[in-house]
């Protein structure tokens, strides 16, 4: 995962700047590339490293447990969710511990079911979370081709996150923003979301080490703020 000591490294090597805007994340999107997204000082306070699901190969699954380090995420549109009957988690638990769950940044979860896709065989090795999250990407370009329940299995080693009706204007939460980017840069709805964790704290990498990350690895950093000033005026 990121920490201090790459960022000293990153110092000593040819000088790259930061990229960011709407517009240049939505054409990493449509190029299959990852983003950061930082979400609100007040909210979360994290870097997602955000991919378009469809593109994900094993080496992005590898980039994200070795260099992010939190729970590998695929986020799907409210439509795309209904459209495969699949609930928001905290609707439909029938257990003591699921009765009074509490959010400090947010008033819900957005998890949903978790999946592996029928053709892997344990579902958390790097190729199999690959081809679970790649056909999930597949199947939000076109829910009604697909019979969800035929081409996935639950539970699995993937998490589902599924995005609010209102989108931006209801939560704005990296699901959403997510979503929202994916929507604007014409890609399938479903997008893989994994928090950035730091090694030598043991908490959400910050943002100075996380826009670091991204100017060495030539990757789009963008703020909640900016991508919903943004796509509000589109």
């Amino acid at each position: 995962m990121w920490s201090e000591s790459n960022f000293v490294k990153a110092t000593n090597r040819p000088e790259r700047k930061l990229r960011s805007g709407v517009d240049n994340a939505a054409k990493s999107f449509k190029r299959g590339e990852p983003i950061l997204i930082h979400d609100a000082n007040d909210r979360e306070n994290e870097v997602d490293i955000v991919f378009p699901a469809k593109a994900v190969t094993p080496d992005d699954v590898a980039q994200m447990r070795n260099d992010a380090g939190g729970l590998i995420c695929v986020a799907v549109s409210n439509e795309v969710a209904e459209a495969f009957n699949l609930p928001f988690l905290h609707e439909v638990i029938e257990h003591k511990a699921g009765e009074t769950k509490q959010l400090a940044y947010d008033d819900r979860s957005s998890f949903s079911w978790t999946v592996n896709h029928r053709d892997t065989f344990t579902g958390i090795v790097d190729n199999d979370r690959a081809l679970t999250i790649s056909k999930l990407g597949d199947a939000a370009a076109s829910p009604s081709d697909i019979d969800f329940g035929t081409e996935f299995d639950m539970p699995g080693h993937i998490h589902l996150l599924k995005a609010a009706s209102g989108l931006l204007e209801e939560r704005q939460g990296h699901t959403e923003l997510g979503i929202a980017l994916a929507e604007y840069a014409g890609v399938s709805p479903a997008v893989v979301v994994c928090e950035m964790l730091d090694d030598q704290t043991g908490g959400a990498l910050s943002r100075t080490n996380a826009e670091s990350y991204a100017t060495e690895h030539n990757l789009v950093f963008v703020d909640a703020s900016t991508i919903v000033n943004k796509l509000r005026m589109v």
